[in-house]
């Protein structure tokens, strides 16, 4: 009775330990969540106001379903930062990143067609790729610093698209300009598609983000994806766009059209004033984010526990091994210390021997969360 798309799509990872995380805590369990990738910050006050205006003002009805004109206007702007000069028309937004991700791929992808991702890469990337009836193909990443040194070999006839992910969702890993010029030159060597999804990029502690899609030959073949909920932490308020070739992005605003309609509309208002509005709350969050990063690598070395530091996102990615593999380990960090940690294994086949630890709650539980890891490996 059930749609056979959905054979073989497991449920996300993340909501699972979330979820079982949640369930300790109903029956009374102090458990610390390093599960999910959600900021513990509020919504900063001017993005609030804004959407309180908006709700005050009546706007509550359908909007376009690319998204309001002043919004897309904003993020034209937006990623100018990036080096990317985009017409509003060339952008749609979204109810989220995610969303967003999930059209993209439905938009240009056809059955029997491959999609490369750099494992471990973000647990939605697979299944998003499996439903347009294409493949996901996995390449594994260096171990010492999660960045990617080799792509011809996997590349096939059936190859039409690449995923990057940077700052990247498990590893923290920041792609340089020699990683993604490898990685243009290779999308232009053999007419490729690169699906950039740049959701972190505002949550960087070394180096600097940059657009592939900047990169000489590559705007006509890169579909850019962003949003607001890690960096503005605006998580549950689902708000994210893209921009593409056009001819992308209306087959994205066909697909929207028969499906969530339009992002919410008091959302869009807050979007604008996330955009145009102050950033020292940016700076303030990413602030606190290396403070707490600093904090968990520093006390998993104590431990014994190998750890590169990461260099973005609010993630990282131990190697436990030596303790056995990432689902063990998670399962017995829950079972007896209630602590809630993702399997690597999640992330792909490379990541089976580390666990990935979101830090995205205060300095406090981190060190709490320190001490019952301890006590349990």
């Amino acid at each position: 009775m059930m749609s056979k798309r959905l054979d073989g799509i497991e449920e996300s990872a993340t909501f699972r330990v979330a979820d079982l995380a949640n369930k300790l805590k109903r029956t009374g369990k102090d458990v610390i969540s390093f599960s999910l990738g959600e900021p513990d910050f509020d919504t900063p006050l001017h993005i609030r106001e804004s959407a309180k205006k908006a709700l005050d003002e009546g706007k509550t009805h359908y909007t376009p379903s690319a998204g309001i004109s002043e919004l897309r206007e904003s993020i034209a702007n937006k990623f100018k930062e990036n080096g990317l000069e985009v017409n509003p028309n060339e952008i749609i937004v979204t109810p989220g990143a995610k969303q967003t991700i999930f059209e993209a791929i439905q938009a240009v992808l056809n059955e029997g067609e491959e999609a490369i991702l750099f494992e471990p890469a973000w647990v939605s990337y697979g299944p998003c790729i499996k439903l347009a009836g294409a493949t996901p193909v996995g390449v594994p990443v260096r171990d010492e610093d999660f960045k990617p040194y080799d792509l011809v070999e996997w590349i096939t006839k059936k190859t039409k698209m690449i995923i990057v992910n940077t700052p990247c969702n498990p590893t923290g890993a920041v792609f340089d300009r020699s990683n993604l010029k490898m990685i243009a030159d290779i999308a232009i060597d053999h007419e490729l598609l690169v699906l950039s999804d740049e959701i972190y990029e505002k949550i960087l502690y070394n180096g600097e983000h940059l657009s592939i899609g900047q990169f000489d030959g590559m705007q006509d073949r890169t579909i850019t994806i962003n949003g607001f909920s890690k960096t503005y932490a605006m998580t549950g308020w689902r708000l994210g766009y893209a921009t593409a070739p056009k001819k992308i992005i209306d087959s994205m605003l066909k697909l929207q059209q028969h499906s969530t309609s339009c992002a919410t509309s008091f959302a869009q208002y807050g979007g604008i004033a996330a955009l145009d509005g102050p950033q020292e709350c940016v700076t303030d969050m990413v602030k606190e984010f290396k403070a707490r990063r600093d904090l968990i690598v520093d006390g998993l070395l104590s431990l014994g526990i190998k750890c590169n530091k990461p260099d973005g996102t609010f993630y990282v990615f131990p190697n436990v091994s030596q303790f056995g593999t990432g689902a063990d380990v998670a399962e017995r960090l829950l079972r007896d210390a209630y602590v809630a940690v993702t399997p690597g294994i999640a992330f792909g086949p490379p990541g089976k021997d580390y666990i990935r630890i979101s830090y995205a709650i205060s300095q406090a539980r981190i060190s709490e969360g320190l001490d019952r890891i301890q006590k349990v490996l």
